[in-house]
């Protein structure tokens, strides 16, 4: 019986236990419980790892097309397999109508390289699939694959990019990067879309507005769930609403334990307290209850236990229950409010007393389950004023529907009102949050209306990336044993740019990036304070001369293969983040703004404007007319 550990995050971290499925046998184990087993056991089996794996189990050799195991073969039987070749991956279009993206999804193209090999399994499974028979020679280079002679040269993740400059160049043996090629493009593509996605609601809500990504239901499943939750993160939120678990596969087939993701997935929930892209990332967490909690409660008789501690511990109110009842009451005589709350739902208000004495410390309340102003608002003031009693704070409320504008500005008065009514500072700026279907749009036409949301939760738009499926990054070949590639098309921007190249941001006066510039590998660096020619790659009339006052490189290697270069470290996830924000102010305001933004440059020098043109002559066929 073959035995497949899956450490999880559980409430009872001494956790064992295992299920029989067949001739497999699935144990699931606390991380308490495995770090003593481990103790006990001696050193781990990858130790000597130089990287963790990707985050997601499915992320293997055989995340690929079928036609680029044919074509390794092929190049294998031409004898072309250990060809040098240069690939560069990079999109040709900016998403959302923007002029703008954010480069994202490195972490997980290096862990993919750092542990790319294939298993006997996976050799199997590959040399009865390829069309025709397999020869053994082809199965033994397959066993020895790896990525130890290919080196990446990468933009830093979280920068942001335009279109046609390299994300990635991958540097090798032209079988194995064709290996590389799908994977690494599906790894960017949706982080780089879902991030720039985030950028741009972070640009319309401003950056006082805390931002929470809400989309795990409605994402495209568990992975989609959790990539959203990254990149969104590195785009601008603050934090994620995701709940889930934490799911760390180990000492398994990659193959094998595939069969096992969705069992897993849903015991987890069952046994996880911990929320999955929280605890992988650590990404700041953030919830309330649900429409469900509020109204499953039918009155203040159902909550048992009434007791609360004071925040300071000195005494405990012992009916929690009553004093909230009491301001009630006097909210609905105060002269200051004209009178205007009467009854309120009595269901409603024991939903809130009770998450109340759960989270004295953390009360959020969902107050358009009945009635926004009428019973919501009165509810969550009665028992936000009984904790301040206590010495606690309440967060504040969540709007799910109706007039955001409206009744944020509504919630905001009552707020105020009360707090000069009974000397409370600061309770007229309690925290109102609004979700509900927003998007770009929604942001837009609340800034416009004016509002009082502090916080927004977004969700379906954001993580599915509604207005746009798809970033488009293209993985073209530029040079292979140093002669330089082509792709032609009738379509120019279609066309690629040979060669392996070198990348440049030039930054003006103001301190803003003015232009993108590639040159070929052996061009000098341009230097500030000398003036340089940048040139459209294929239209020949635009050009300019750019006096840069600041050269940043943009393309570093992170890694290095057999070269001996230095590897760039992988930073932490909020590095990441801060380097967006950061980019972000970098660049113009036209350029990042959401109605017609200008077109950011993107050049070439003009020996490589040159040489594009001299290659495209010559491999271009000259027509012939009778």
């Amino acid at each position: 019986m073959r035995e497949y550990l899956i450490p999880v995050c559980t409430r009872h971290d001494s956790l064992k236990t295992g299920f029989e499925l067949g001739s497999e046998k699935l144990v699931i184990i606390g991380q308490e419980r495995l770090k003593m087993e481990a103790r006990a056991n001696g050193p781990s089996v990858n130790a000597g790892r130089v990287m963790d794996g990707p985050t997601n189990p499915m992320v293997t050799p055989l995340l690929t097309d079928l036609y680029q195991f044919t074509m390794a073969y092929a190049y294998w039987k031409a004898g072309k397999h250990n060809d040098r070749a240069v690939f560069d991956l990079y999109f040709r279009k900016n998403p959302f109508g923007g002029e703008f993206t954010v480069f994202a999804g490195l972490e997980e193209c290096i862990k993919l390289i750092a542990n790319f090999k294939l298993t006997e399994e996976e050799i199997s499974f590959i040399c009865e699939t390829l069309p025709g028979s397999c020869e053994e020679g082809f199965v033994k280079y397959l066993r020895n694959i790896d990525c130890s002679d290919v080196e990446v040269y990468a933009i830093s993740e979280g920068t942001v990019v335009f279109p046609k400059v390299p994300l990635l160049r991958v540097e090798g043996p032209v079988a194995v990067v064709q290996l590389l090629e799908t994977p690494v493009l599906n790894l960017v593509n949706f982080a780089s879309l879902v991030a720039t996605n985030a950028a741009r609601h972070r640009l319309v809500a401003g950056k006082s507005k805390m931002l929470l990504e809400f989309g795990l239901r409605r994402a495209q499943g568990p992975d989609g769930a959790i990539s959203a939750s990254k990149y969104c993160y590195i785009g601008g939120f603050d934090a994620t609403r995701a709940y889930g678990s934490s799911l760390f596969i180990t000492n398994v087939d990659p193959l094998s334990k595939l069969m096992f993701v969705l069992l897993v997935s849903v015991l987890c929930c069952v046994l996880a307290s911990n929320v999955a892209a929280g605890r992988l990332f650590g990404i700041p967490l953030r919830g309330t209850h649900s429409h469900a909690f509020v109204s499953s409660f039918m009155s203040p008789d159902e909550i048992l236990e009434r007791s609360l501690h004071r925040s300071d511990g000195s005494s405990t109110c012992e009916d929690f229950v009553s004093l909230v009842q009491s301001w009630l009451s006097k909210i609905q005589w105060s002269k200051a409010l004209g009178n205007t709350v009467g009854e309120t739902n009595q269901s409603e208000l024991a939903a809130f007393t009770s998450y109340a004495l759960a989270f004295p410390n953390n009360f959020l309340a969902l107050v358009d389950t009945y009635d926004v102003m009428r019973s919501g608002v009165p509810n969550f003031c009665a028992v936000a004023l009984a904790l301040n009693d206590l010495g606690y704070k309440s967060v504040g409320i969540r709007l799910d529907s109706g007039d955001l504008a409206y009744l944020s500005g509504e919630a905001r008065k009552i707020f105020q009102i009360i707090e000069k009514e009974f000397g409370l500072p600061g309770f007229g700026k309690t925290s109102i949050t609004a979700s509900n279907d927003l998007n770009e749009e929604t942001l837009d036409a609340l800034n416009k209306q004016g509002h009082e949301v502090d916080c927004y939760g977004i969700g379906t738009y954001l993580v599915t990336c509604y207005a746009q499926a798809a970033l488009g990054c293209v993985f073209k070949l530029v040079e292979i044993n140093n002669q330089p590639r082509i792709k032609l098309s009738e379509d120019v921007s279609k066309v690629s740019i040979p060669c392996k190249k070198r990348c440049y941001r030039l930054y003006g006066r103001e301190g803003y990036s003015l232009v993108d510039i590639m040159t070929g590998e052996n061009e000098p660096c341009p230097k500030v304070g000398e003036r340089i020619l940048c040139r459209h790659p294929f239209n020949e009339s635009k050009r300019a001369y750019v006096v840069p006052q600041r050269v940043e490189e943009l393309l570093k290697c992170y890694w290095p293969g057999k070269s001996g270069k230095v590897r760039e470290e992988l930073p932490a996830l909020k590095d990441i983040r801060d380097h967006c924000i950061k980019q972000l102010e970098q660049m113009r305001p036209d350029h990042i703004r959401r109605l017609n933004p200008t077109p950011y440059k993107v050049s070439v020098s003009a020996k490589l404007y040159d040489f594009i043109h001299f290659l495209w002559l010559n491999e271009a066929p000259v027509g012939e007319l009778q």
